[in-house]
């Protein structure tokens, strides 16, 4: 059974986006060539925008705080904040105005407008949307390390069978205005709808139909 997950119904300014060219994509192939996108992303910015060392661009209206680790191939947008102590890895494309805080650690990702990893977040292998919110604490998984057969597994549409993916790590799709609660976990391969909250101290697994929206 093919999967029929639309970027578009997640995330509204994806198709206007830089990376409107992958909209045809599943949410876990963006994080598995995150740094192939990345590097074609970076050799269309606009050079006098962005401050450009290697394969790291920061646009010259962002801050980042001393202490903050920023690797390569690496995109942040303009308006951004990223606090000490921040470990940026693996390929990211992070857009406008999103804030980074202390202790987050982002791993090939990619994150549009307006987000906030609050404080002390992990993200693996995701695509978030725009004006989502990780309280301090809240995960995003990205591996299966509890079971011998690592394959990520996601349900689409409402109490949908699970399918596979093919790959061993991705995280999750996170909806437009997404709210994730305090020190909540986000089990590998969730797919959560625009607007979804998800509680503070919380296991959301959607391999069990029970987390399904």
């Amino acid at each position: 059974m093919p999967h029929a997950i639309d970027l578009a119904d997640y995330i509204a300014g994806f198709a206007g986006s830089p990376l409107a060219p992958w909209a045809a994509s599943l949410p876990w192939e963006l994080p598995l060539h995150a740094p192939d996108i990345v590097r074609r992303l970076l050799a269309g910015l606009p050079a006098d925008d962005y401050l450009v060392d290697g394969e790291v661009a920061v646009h010259r209206s962002t801050r980042v705080e001393p202490g903050a680790v920023l690797k390569g191939p690496l995109i942040l947008g303009p308006g951004c904040f990223v606090a000490a102590g921040a470990y940026l890895r693996g390929g990211n494309w992070v857009d406008a105005h999103c804030s980074i805080g202390p202790g987050v650690e982002l791993k090939s990702s990619f994150v549009f407008a307006g987000t906030a990893l609050a404080h002390f977040n992990f993200v693996g292998d995701s695509v978030l949307g725009a004006g989502v919110n990780m309280e301090a604490g809240s995960i995003v998984c990205n591996h299966r390390n509890e079971r011998a057969d690592k394959e990520i597994f996601v349900r689409s549409g409402a109490r949908g069978a699970l399918q596979p993916t093919g790959c061993e790590k991705f995280g999750a799709l996170i909806g437009d205005g997404a709210r994730i609660g305090a020190n909540a976990v986000i089990a590998p391969g969730a797919l959560l709808a625009p607007g979804r909250v998800v509680s503070r101290a919380s296991l959301l697994d959607q391999e069990m139909p029970d987390d399904l929206p």
